[in-house]
Formats: C-alpha cells, structure tokens, sequence
C-alpha cells in the first residue's frame, strides 16, 4: 500500500509535510545546533519519534487482537547523535506499562517481540543502534 506525503520548504531551515490523506500537517525545523531555530522537531527527532510509536501501535495491534487495552502506555524516546557525517548513532526508546494493566510474563515477551519487529524498526540501517526498555511499573 502506498501513501503520499506532499511537501513544501517553507525557508529558514523549515519544513512542511501533508499526509495528503488526512490534510494532516507537520512542521520541521533544523536544530539550534544545526543553523536551525529549534521550535519544532527536527527530521531526525521525527525519525526516532517515528520508531517509539510505531513500536508502540504495533504492540497495541496485538493487544487489540488479544482483547488486551494497553490505553496508558507511555514512552520516552532519546537521540543520540553522531558527527563526521552527522547522523542518528543511537535511538533508545524506554516504555512504561502502568500496573493496572496486570500482563502475564509470557504476554510481556510477546510484546516486546512485537516492538522490536516494527516497520519502523527494520527499516533503519544497521549501523543506528536501537536500544529498547520495557518498565512494567
């Protein structure tokens, strides 16, 4: 299936996406660090974001299936970068499960397999080091 997302630079090291679907909007900015003023993610941080919730949607597919709510899960999602290119070195995406929602260890396992096999997951380079936390709290 493909979907199409139309873009536009706005100037300033700024960036408009459209999910021609939906007419939903998203806004980059470059990073202060980077030339950029920073008020907006960046294409990298929109990169990592994608990671934490696509890990997080298809956890939420099986749960679903499983007749399990997994409403409450949250997630913090950290970018580490690299110079000389720059680029993403290292996503690491930490996941929080509130206690009330009581998982057997095995339903656990089963979905932090399902995380770590993601689209989003097996789309980026090897060399992008993914280091994923599930905290049962």
């Amino acid at each position: 299936m493909n979907h199409q997302i139309e873009s536009l630079y706005l100037g300033e090291l700024r960036t408009e996406a459209t999910h021609l679907a939906s007419q939903s909007k998203i806004i980059t900015d470059a990073p202060t660090d980077n030339n950029g003023k920073g008020e907006a993610f960046s294409p990298t941080d929109l990169v990592c974001a994608a990671l934490g919730s696509c890990m997080m949607t298809i956890m939420g597919i099986v749960a679903e299936r499983d007749k399990i709510n997994l409403q409450g899960v949250t997630w913090k999602t950290t970018k580490i970068m690299a110079s000389n290119p720059r680029r993403i070195a290292e996503i690491q995406v930490h996941f929080y499960f509130p206690s009330n929602l009581h998982l057997e260890s095995t339903y656990k396992q089963k979905l932090e397999n399902a995380a770590r096999t993601c689209p989003v997951a097996l789309s980026l380079a090897t060399e992008i080091k993914q280091e994923v936390f599930f905290h049962y709290i």
